[in-house]
């Protein structure tokens, strides 16, 4: 359980981070939010979830942006 619980936290991480980069206006390319969807597959498993299907939006949009 500790490892799932420490990539739930990385990812909480990374996506805090990320805002505080679009809020104060940073540069995008520090966005670190790629693998965010594996990372939660290899620790859940769960490929139902509609947080999995969040996560992918965001990093297709980055994607997109940078």
């Amino acid at each position: 359980m500790g490892i799932t619980k420490d990539i739930f936290q990385l990812i909480y991480k990374r996506y805090k981070n990320a805002l505080e980069i679009l809020e104060n206006n940073k540069e995008l390319n520090r966005i670190n939010i790629v693998v965010g969807v594996r990372a939660y597959l290899d620790s859940y498993n769960d490929y139902q979830n509609p947080f999995l299907e969040e996560l992918n939006k965001a990093e297709n949009l980055l994607k997109e942006i940078l």
